[in-house]
């Protein structure tokens, strides 16, 4: 009984006296709270690459790290990149940036920026959708998306994370889920240097929904087959088993012979200063048209032609949270660059060797900066009459193989549009036209879900021709009327149609009106590049680039997209994007033209009234000398 209680005091004294385990920074969850950082969170001070020589790790059954993967496993799993990079980088911390939290109710939404557009050509379709409360823009599962749907649609042009790691809430797609698993951040969709890095296959898996298998397969040692898109809700990734179907192949994973080493480690040649073309995989535009020249004719960024790259000014560290470049960003990001990194940032420090402002800007009327942002005049297209359409890689998946390369394909995007942004500068704009089928309740206009739409109006426009070019399917206002009292039927509220920047609904007497409303106004977000250099900027050859009577700035025409067949032939004018009077900037631009013969005659006067004033002065001094000299 003694001796019992002996050790039981020994004991307690060890607990007190001796420290407390420590555990592996390297087998922490991701997600765990702590402060602490790991290996890769903070430089050494090193500028050199450390070299990625590492183990490779799946994920398990169970959502968590599994057994480090060797060339000769009998079944062979994809590398997760959570498991694999988080022994020395914080997934939990770079989760929180930028590129991923756009899911984070509590992340402040910044500028609004390019949306995602869910297009349905055949139903007359094209709404902008965002996890972030932008304003004009609809949350996914308002039109019936769901995370894993929207990710489906949309994770070819991102670098993972955000809605393809949230947990669906739909019962259907719990099994769904555990097949496809989740799209992780894929770091190596960025900071890969290997020129094999394949995007155009990493959106391939994703179609497939082999989104645990997308990663692996988009870089150069890896390649994945099957589809987890084809397997029945019973299949077992883990635990994989002949199929009933031989056409039917399940998702797989096989690795380089040479990619292992002796201990099974993995080289990765990972690089902070990330290549332009990792960016331009998501960030490329591409003008359209009759009158837009092709590709290799058109100039580069000036930046990038001076040898920047996307990163020397878009900077992060370890949390992602890389700075947008846009004024007034400071006073909602944390990041220590975010000042000076907009355009101004930059040309009053001289970052980078930048142009400083008042060298670059003498002479010029100081209301200008007052008016007008940067990009006013240095960025994107120079105005034309009329706005043209253009392509992003977001909106048109450019870059990936088997897309629609017809300049009609949808959505139809318009630039450039000069109109006034938040802070009363007028800045060049991409902007869209919503179309879509929904109801409104209290004034608000909220979009029917997409299928509920495909299956209703689908039916009435069956004996209408779908271009083949990916354009609008010809709508009448027969079709608007039958449509609506279709839907009508299914919905709650009324049913109501969003085109051409009006609500079109049905009134008590069976007629179609339109109206204006704001949910129906076009989407526009600003635009920083193509930065042309100064000899290109707008106003360098004279005052008139701006002050005429036809100036594209301010009098060119902005086209209205719709698939209404009565709406494709409107425009409104630069002006009314602005909030200016129309006439008085006329008239403004009207006096430019007397201005030349204003300062002519301005002199000429000035000249009378010299001659008439140094006249007067010598007949003064003459007298002057006369009093001197002692005469009368």
């Amino acid at each position: 009984m003694k001796k019992g209680l002996i050790v039981t005091v020994i004991l307690i004294w060890l607990a007190f006296v001796l420290p407390a385990p420590t555990v592996c920074s390297a087998n922490k969850a991701a997600g765990a709270d702590t402060d602490e950082k790991l290996l890769g969170d903070e430089s050494d001070g090193s500028r050199a690459v450390p070299i990625h020589l590492i183990p490779m790790y799946p994920e398990n059954e169970d959502g968590e790290k599994g057994f480090k993967i060797a060339g000769d496993d009998e079944i062979l799993l994809p590398f997760s990149i959570r498991w694999t990079c988080e022994a020395c980088h914080s997934y939990a911390t770079i989760s929180n940036g930028w590129h991923f939290n756009a899911v984070d109710s509590n992340v402040a939404p910044g500028r609004p920026g390019q949306p995602w557009i869910l297009v349905d050509a055949s139903t007359g379709t094209q709404i902008p959708l965002s996890y972030r409360p932008w304003p004009q823009t609809f949350k996914p599962e308002q039109v019936g998306l769901t995370p894993r749907q929207f990710t489906k649609l949309f994770g070819r042009h991102t670098p993972g994370g955000g809605a393809g790691e949230l947990e669906s809430q739909d019962p259907d797609e719990f099994m769904r889920e555990f097949i496809s698993g989740k799209l992780e951040i894929n770091c190596l969709a960025c900071h890969n240097a290997a020129p094999e890095q394949n995007q155009t296959e990493y959106a391939i898996q994703i179609a497939r929904e082999n989104f645990r298998w997308a990663a692996a397969a988009s870089c150069e040692f890896a390649s994945a087959s099957g589809s987890a898109i084809d397997m029945p809700d019973t299949y077992d990734p883990f635990m994989p088993m002949p199929l009933d179907d031989p056409k039917k192949v399940p998702p797989g994973v096989s690795y380089r012979e040479d990619a292992f080493d002796k201990d099974n480690w993995v080289f990765f040649d990972i690089t902070r200063k990330v290549a332009n073309e990792r960016c331009y995989f998501c960030h490329s535009n591409l003008d359209v048209g009759s009158n837009s020249p092709e590709r290799w004719a058109v100039d580069e960024d000036v930046h990038l032609t001076a040898g920047l790259r996307c990163v020397d000014c878009h900077r992060n560290d370890i949390n992602h949270n890389i700075t947008r470049g846009y004024e007034g960003e400071e006073f909602i990001s944390a990041n220590l660059l975010a000042a000076t990194s907009s355009c101004e940032g930059c040309h009053t420090t001289g970052r980078l060797g930048a142009p400083l402002l008042k060298h670059a800007h003498a002479g010029i009327p100081p209301v200008h900066f007052d008016k007008l942002s940067c990009t006013a005049c240095h960025s994107g297209r120079w105005p034309g009459e009329k706005t043209i359409l253009t392509k992003t890689s977001r909106a048109h998946s450019l870059g990936i193989a088997g897309i629609n390369k017809s300049p009609e394909a949808l959505p139809h995007i318009l630039y450039p549009v000069f109109a006034k942004q938040s802070n009363g500068k007028i800045t060049p704009y991409k902007m869209f036209w919503p179309a879509f089928w929904g109801t409104v309740k209290e004034g608000k206009v909220t979009p029917i879900n997409l299928e509920v739409v495909k299956k209703t109006i689908g039916k009435i426009l069956t004996k209408e021709k779908l271009p083949r070019t990916g354009d609008w399917r010809i709508l009448t206002a027969e079709h608007i009327i039958e449509g609506l009292n279709s839907l009508q039927k299914k919905i709650e509220g009324k049913a109501v149609y969003i085109s051409a920047g009006k609500l079109y609904k049905i009134d008590n007497a069976g007629k179609l009106i339109a109206a204006e409303h704001d949910a129906a106004k076009p989407y526009l977000w600003p635009i920083a590049h193509d930065v042309r250099p100064a000899a290109q900027s707008l106003g360098i050859r004279e005052c008139e680039d701006c002050h005429s009577t036809d100036a594209p700035f301010f009098f060119g025409a902005v086209a209205v997209d719709s698939p209404i067949a009565a709406e494709r032939d409107l425009s409104y004018e630069m002006t009314e994007f602005q909030n200016i009077d129309s006439f008085y900037t006329w008239a403004f631009a009207f006096s430019f033209v007397f201005r030349p013969w204003l300062k002519v005659i301005a002199l000429g006067c000035c000249g009378i009234i010299g001659g008439v004033i140094l006249l007067y002065a010598l007949r003064a001094l003459a007298c002057i000398v006369k009093v001197l000299a002692g005469k009368s």
